[in-house]
């Protein structure tokens, strides 16, 4: 039996609030059991348990924490750490730091979420400004995630190898296998490619002694075929990737439904391969993938798309389950302590190289 798990929610984030997050938890139980696994949901209590009754989940399943203060989509981070405090997206934070919670889900506003968790959780590493945001990303052996997609635009080795450390116990914990490979996005293959950062940090992962299973430099179409498991990257470099990505599958899938609906025969061949049509829909589908966990905090914080569905937002439900069940934090924490020494020791032998004898 699995362990029991309180997952907190931001009832009244996104564009749609709690008819989709109370809906996204009834999708959860449907598809995955739901089994140990209960939810906190803060927001409007009228509203939830209007949803709540449609969607014939009780008191068993869902607890309610009232509040009428709401972050705004359009607020700037800045503004929700100032005025944020007692908000549904802060007070479902606040769950995870008091250990009432084992992670928290938002589709709230993307720059609150981060700065409100910072301010709340705190940074795991010291070296990272904010934490990553890490993408499940389809290809053709399975997923792969990609981190960073957004939050650091900048990246020097050491947070470089960071992301690795986290990606790996990501991947692990919510993609399976017990050795995720990983790879750093880079112009090309060779060892002599790319600049000095992604240089560096290639050496520390060969050279570091943390159990990784590092294969290299990997190239922007590695990512689709699957090539390692994790692909890290600055998220300067990992949000165009990403955007790119979504634009060309819109501008594929543009083309094929033109193609399929432009004559009679087409049609009729189209209705022919339409099972083969929806599994590929499936395996694309952004519902499917939904849910970006913010790496590098003292806490499990999950990002929903704004506008997820119920399908959506269950999937980001489930990577929260995931990652609470699994030992994620500590092993990332382990890794992290283990940089920390490897970065240490050139300091600590040039040191002991000018000291006099």
């Amino acid at each position: 039996m699995s362990s029991p798990v309180l997952i907190s929610l931001d009832a009244m984030g996104g564009d749609h609030g709690p008819p989709v997050v109370v809906a996204g938890v009834r999708d959860y139980r449907k598809r995955h059991g739901g089994e140990g696994v209960r939810f906190l949901l803060h927001g409007e209590e009228s509203a939830i348990r209007a949803e709540l009754t449609r969607n014939a989940l009780g008191d068993d399943v869902c607890e309610v924490r009232h509040t009428d203060k709401v972050v705004a989509m359009t607020e700037k981070p800045a503004q929700a750490m100032r005025r944020g405090k007692g908000s549904s997206l802060w007070n479902a934070v606040e769950a995870v730091k008091a250990g009432e919670a084992g992670a928290v889900v938002s589709a709230g506003n993307t720059g609150a979420l981060m700065a409100i968790s910072k301010l709340i959780l705190r940074m795991s590493a010291h070296g990272l400004e904010r934490p990553a945001i890490v993408a499940s990303w389809p290809t053709l052996r399975g997923v792969t995630a990609v981190l960073d997609v957004g939050a650091n635009v900048e990246s020097d080795a050491e947070q470089l190898v960071e992301f690795a450390i986290m990606g790996e116990a990501f991947h692990a914990a919510v993609h399976g296998g017990d050795k995720p490979t990983i790879g750093i996005l880079n112009v090309g293959s060779e060892d002599m490619k790319g600049h000095e950062e992604v240089r560096e940090a290639a050496r520390i992962l060969r050279e570091g002694g943390f159990g990784l299973a590092y294969k290299g430099f990997v190239e922007g179409d590695d990512i689709a075929k699957g090539t390692v498991d994790v692909v890290v990257t600055d998220g300067f470099t990992g949000n165009i990737a990403l955007k790119t990505a979504e634009g060309v599958a819109r501008f594929i899938s543009a083309l094929l439904k033109e193609a399929l609906t432009s004559s009679v025969p087409a049609r009729a061949g189209a209705l022919l391969t339409l099972p083969a049509l929806r599994r590929m829909r499936q395996r694309i589908d952004p519902s499917a993938i939904n849910g970006g966990p913010l790496l590098g905090l003292n806490g499990i914080v999950v990002k929903s798309h704004g506008g997820a569905d119920a399908k959506g937002f269950g999937n980001a439900i489930r990577i929260a389950v995931d990652l609470a069940r699994s030992d994620y934090l500590k092993k990332v924490s382990e890794s992290l302590n283990r940089l920390t020494v490897v970065l240490e020791q050139p300091a600590a032998e040039d040191a002991a190289m000018e000291t006099p004898q």
